[in-house]
């Protein structure tokens, strides 16, 4: 008999999960760097790419790629210049960029409201 309990409370959360994740879960926001580069860009007006390297504590060539697949996506923007003869890649998040976290946190809030309801 516990068994039968146990499989149909396991439906029951799948179907609570299934329905707070109806709308599909934005796949480019929710991997762990590119969410810690728009996190960091919400919160502050801008941050060079030095500043975002050594907060994220990742490499160069990692916060290149998911940098430029979110600028790609329009989610944020990327304005390069000189600082006397060192090159400086200032980031800021878009309004674009903004309301696909926010819109990605909204997901996650109701994921995990849906489980604690359970």
């Amino acid at each position: 008999m516990a068994g039968k309990n146990t499989a149909r409370k396991e439906r029951e959360i799948g179907a609570a999960v299934g329905a707070a994740a109806a709308p599909k879960l934005d796949r480019l926001v929710h991997e762990r760097l590119r969410l810690g580069i728009l996190s960091a860009l919400s919160v502050n007006e801008s941050l060079t790419f030095n500043e975002l390297k050594k907060l994220l504590e990742t490499t160069d060539g990692n916060l290149s790629v998911h940098a430029r697949k979110l600028e790609e996506a329009g989610y944020l923007s990327c304005t390069k210049s000189f600082d006397g003869r060192i090159p400086r890649s200032d980031y800021k998040i878009t309004a674009g960029g903004r309301k696909a976290l926010e819109r990605y946190l909204d997901h996650m809030e109701a994921l995990i409201q849906a489980m604690r309801e359970r």
